[in-house]
């Protein structure tokens, strides 16, 4: 099993990491950390050093999260793409990215968020790399972006929760990630129950979503539970599927 999207290079993680992906290690196949804060801050260099030292088990996505689209200067922005560009080979997919109207709530603002989007699908066409999109209150914009400028690449939806819009990611050839909040969301158990099995991947995107303690990756297991149960099958056929799926949509080097 893989978890496609966490944050190891987080503080939470700064007193036992390597404790942790090594007790994750016994039970998942592989991890997918995102370093979405390439504009603020340095932990890249973290999740470097972790895909280096456990380079079969970490893997990394990198991005810059829209809410910190405040802090987004021109030059800002060409140094991460610029820095994305130098570590092309380290990388499995471009994300998290996208839009935020949760946290933003500027139009000015909620325009440089959507010339930002662009930007970075740009560069994952340059890089041939697949993206992962951030989308909180902005799903029309979103999809509508991706539509218009996202022709070819592989699309997934980090925690996906937009079950209106389903079908129209179905027609894309978009896939889904689901995380912990399927235990509590009446509207993500539909997603995951009309949701073809050979579009969803799983996430934790821990340290959150520990619903009051620190999450971990191996969260994934009580995900995948809850999707055998709302599709009435077999556990094994929910952890090898979307296993199988994050293989193929990162062209990750593992066999499961």
């Amino acid at each position: 099993m893989i978890d496609v999207h966490c944050h190891l290079e987080q503080k939470d993680y700064n007193k036992d990491r390597e404790h942790v992906i090594e007790q994750c290690a016994k039970e998942l196949k592989a991890m997918i950390s995102s370093c979405a804060h390439l504009l603020t801050r340095k932990d890249y260099e973290l999740g470097l050093e972790m895909h280096q030292k456990y380079r079969d088990f970490v893997f990394l996505s990198m991005g810059v999260h829209p809410i910190y689209i405040k802090k987004a200067t021109p030059e800002k922005i060409d140094r991460a793409v610029t820095l994305v560009e130098s570590y092309k080979e380290d990388i499995v997919a471009i994300g998290e990215v996208g839009l935020d109207y949760y946290w933003v709530k500027d139009s000015g603002l909620r325009i440089k968020q959507q010339d930002l989007f662009k930007r970075f699908i740009g560069l994952a066409k340059k890089l041939e790399l697949p993206l992962v999109i951030h989308c909180r209150d902005a799903i029309e914009d979103t999809l509508n972006i991706l539509e218009e400028n996202a022709a070819g690449i592989k699309v997934m939806m980090h925690l996906y929760s937009y079950r209106k819009h389903l079908q129209r990611l179905l027609d894309n050839g978009y896939s889904i990630s689901i995380g912990p909040s399927i235990s509590t969301s009446k509207d993500l158990k539909k997603i995951a129950r009309d949701m073809p099995l050979d579009r969803i991947m799983l996430e934790t995107d821990s340290p959150w979503f520990g619903f009051g303690k620190r999450n971990t990756p191996l969260a994934i297991r009580q995900v995948a539970e809850e999707i055998a149960k709302i599709k009435r099958c077999g556990f094994e056929e929910i952890w090898k599927a979307a296993g199988a799926n994050a293989v193929k949509f990162f062209n990750l080097p593992l066999q499961i």
